[in-house]
């Protein structure tokens, strides 16, 4: 019987459980290896900070998945991977072996790379670490008053920074603290990369809730500063790291064919380029063909063809090509129950962005937390 191992809790991971959930794999032993028992919904996490949801809103619980799919589950992390002899050590000392590997592990953030940044700042990911994290921070802004800063001006940095805000300003709240909330972006405006009419968008919003831009890097991390790349010192009592992801440590060793940041390189099947038995979807991957195919969005639509990829790995099929769309609809939540929404050129913004935004994100986090019975009716 052969072994496919699901490295990672991602989301195309979930979708290859709930696929396996209403179709078994026949002769195939299938295990499901994870650090966490749960699934952060990213798109989520700004709600959940900015109180529009609670963490257990924003989840997708594996351990139901795996059951219903018939996987076995290991909670552990992978320290490894030797792919020459299709083996996997976990960070508890055991060793996984493998005829198929699926990598779905999500991007790390290195913690070394900026100085302090390990004592001092709060990473964003692994999400689950952030959101352990979160109250804390929360609590301590609530008694000394919000000095935050967020190092990051991509959407993640510019969603957080707007969910903060809003946290630390909701009405109601007995004697509100003055609340000083600061958008480092390295140098760049915030959202450099989207279309002008959505950096337009988001620079009026941040502007309008008092979001203070400053356009340097950080070079370092101390307690109750940041020391930017001028040489100026910024004051604040929390740092939260949403800068860009990296690679995981442990696949520089792996054997695989990686990219110039380490990332796994893969075709339009999902299929590592230099081990066919090896795919990887989400932000662990690389695609050679569609080098821009690494958002949240993507890794979503890729669960789909992962999973129908499999089986026909596993059966000695033909396998079909992914092709991620050159135009995706993103939605950027700006801290309140309003949103910004870019497709290509286009965008607009308002609360019925939001309510769109919502609907979506509360209904892919339901689609995939139903009982096992629910999903084969």
């Amino acid at each position: 019987m052969k072994r496919l191992v699901l490295l990672g809790g991602g989301h195309a991971h979930v979708h290859v459980l709930r696929s396996l959930a209403l179709e078994p794999l026949a002769g195939a032993e299938v295990v499901l290896v994870t650090p966490f028992l749960r699934q952060m919904y990213s798109g989520m996490v700004p709600g959940l900070v900015a109180g529009h949801y609670t963490a257990g809103q924003c989840a997708i619980p594996l351990a139901p998945l795996a059951r219903a799919a018939g996987v076995r589950l290991i909670e552990g992390a992978a320290v490894g991977l030797d792919a020459a002899v299709r083996r996997v050590p976990l960070a508890g000392g055991e060793t996984i072996h493998y005829d198929l590997l699926s990598l779905d592990t999500g991007a790390v953030m290195d913690r070394d790379r900026l100085p302090g940044a390990r004592e001092h700042g709060l990473f964003v990911r692994p999400i689950e670490h952030f959101v352990a994290r979160l109250d804390a921070v929360l609590q301590g802004a609530a008694q000394w008053g919000a000095d935050i800063a967020v190092i990051g001006g991509g959407a993640a940095g510019v969603e957080l920074a707007l969910a903060l805000r809003h946290r630390l300003e909701t009405p109601g709240r007995a004697d509100p603290p003055s609340a000083c909330i600061t958008l480092v972006t390295g140098g760049p405006v915030p959202l450099a990369g989207y279309p002008a009419g959505v950096i337009r968008r988001m620079q009026r919003v941040l502007a309008a809730h008092g979001i203070s831009v400053v356009r340097d890097t950080c070079s370092a991390v101390e307690a109750g500063a940041l020391v930017l790349g001028s040489g100026a010192r910024l004051a604040c009592r929390a740092a939260v790291i949403a800068t860009g992801a990296e690679a995981p440590a442990w696949l520089a060793g792996s054997g695989l064919a990686l990219d110039e940041r380490g990332f796994v390189r893969t075709g339009a099947t999902l299929q590592s380029l230099s081990h066919p038995e090896v795919f990887a979807a989400g932000d662990v991957a690389s695609r050679a063909d569609a080098p821009h195919a690494k958002s949240g969005v993507h890794a979503v639509r890729a669960g789909p063809p992962l999973a129908l990829n499999l089986r026909r790995f596993l059966a000695g099929a033909e396998l079909l090509p992914h092709r991620p769309q050159q135009r995706t609809l993103n939605l950027i939540s700006c801290g309140e129950k309003r949103a910004i929404a870019a497709w290509g050129s286009w965008s607009a913004q308002g609360r019925w962005v939001w309510w769109w935004k919502d609907r979506i994100d509360r209904s892919f986090v339901a689609r995939y937390s139903a009982p096992a019975t629910a999903a084969r009716s």
